[in-house]
């Protein structure tokens, strides 16, 4: 028996990158610059606190949830971008989080798409 769940990985990227510019002080999604966060082109599938560009900049708590196994998929992303500070305690992004759910979907959408800038 399948239950439905909602489907995160079916927002709309180009409504994402719209979201997403309430980020771009912090973090890039078009190329490997960091900026005052680490740049999240190819953040799918990636082990928390471990761009290496970026290793010395992460909160030990960043680094620690990297460490315990925390990898960036459509659950987790959502689950930070709903409450930063919940899901990783400690960590130092500024940023309370995303509360729209349309807005964490289409966000993750752009961020999947491979954006351009």
């Amino acid at each position: 028996m399948l239950i439905a769940l909602p489907a995160l990985a079916e927002g709309d990227a180009v409504a994402g990158k719209k979201v997403f510019n309430k980020c771009v002080a912090c973090h890039d999604a078009t190329s490997e610059k960091d900026k005052l966060g680490p740049h999240l082109l190819g953040v799918f599938g990636r082990t928390a606190g471990t761009t290496p560009s970026y290793l010395a900049r992460y909160s030990q708590a960043m680094k620690d949830a990297g460490a315990a196994g925390l990898v960036w998929d459509d659950t987790s992303l959502a689950e930070y971008l709903r409450s930063p500070k919940q899901k990783v305690p400690g960590n130092k992004m500024a940023y309370m989080g995303l509360k729209d759910d349309a807005e964490i979907a289409n966000v993750i959408a752009y961020l999947k798409a491979a954006p351009k800038p």
